[in-house]
């Protein structure tokens, strides 16, 4: 009899599991970030962040404006580097790259990239930008064996959400990137969330691994619903 109780429970769990959806999933992660009115509220974002890469350190600027335009500016030993994405093109400087000067993204860069301009993340609200999300089982990422989701943007270029069951916070997200010219696995992992001052919880640290290169990002700032000029978004001539 008790074999018989175990069994039916293990079963109930694993339909309860297989039933979810992957808008049952987003759902829970919009709520524990800071829940559907909250988050409709912002209008941009800007983070100010210490970086290290392979033993140097800077600092660096995310400028967010939802649904049109992003800019992230490092500056490293006196370079400076921009990505630019709008609803309508991007644009780079990037001197280690071999782009010492404003170069306007290539189709694929863009494609790759285009979905920053959306806040809090791409999967709020992503039917709305063209979007398509579908459950793919789960995997594990370190210890968590985390929900997969897998992200199709507008111009088919697809995108894995890892978000952790316990927490419902993104945990990790892997999408294949441009590296100095070569195509490459781009797997950005997040960590320590922290509840802002506007009331939403952002994660405070950000690893991006390009293969060839490590980066870690530290927030140091985030401000919410500043007025940003839409002019830090033009490519310089």
């Amino acid at each position: 009899m008790k074999t018989f109780i175990l069994s039916l429970m293990s079963l109930l769990l694993f339909f309860s599991a297989t039933a979810q959806t992957a808008d049952d999933i987003i759902a829970k992660h919009i709520d524990a970030i800071g829940g559907k009115d909250k988050l409709s509220q912002i209008t941009s974002c800007v983070t100010e962040k210490n970086t290290e890469v392979m033993g140097n350190e800077s600092t660096t600027k995310t400028t967010i404006v939802n649904g049109k335009g992003y800019r992230n500016e490092a500056d490293f030993n006196g370079q400076q580097l921009v990505q630019t994405v709008t609803d309508k093109g991007g644009w780079a400087i990037n001197p280690f790259g071999g782009s010492a000067t404003p170069t306007a993204l290539t189709p694929d860069e863009y494609k790759s990239s285009e979905d920053e301009i959306y806040l809090p993340d791409p999967l709020f609200n992503y039917a709305q930008h063209g979007a398509k999300v579908e459950l793919a089982g789960q995997e594990k990422v370190g210890d968590i064996n985390a929900y997969k989701l897998n992200y199709t943007n507008k111009d088919s270029a697809v995108s894995t959400f890892y978000i952790d069951p316990s927490t419902s916070y993104i945990i990790q997200v892997v999408r294949t990137g441009n590296v100095q010219g070569q195509e490459t696995n781009i797997t950005i992992s997040y960590s320590d969330y922290k509840k802002t001052d506007f009331g939403v919880f952002v994660p405070y640290t950000v690893g991006i691994d390009m293969g060839q290169f490590n980066l870690k990002n530290t927030t140091t700032k985030v401000e919410f619903n500043k007025t940003v000029d839409p002019a830090v978004f033009d490519m310089p001539k």
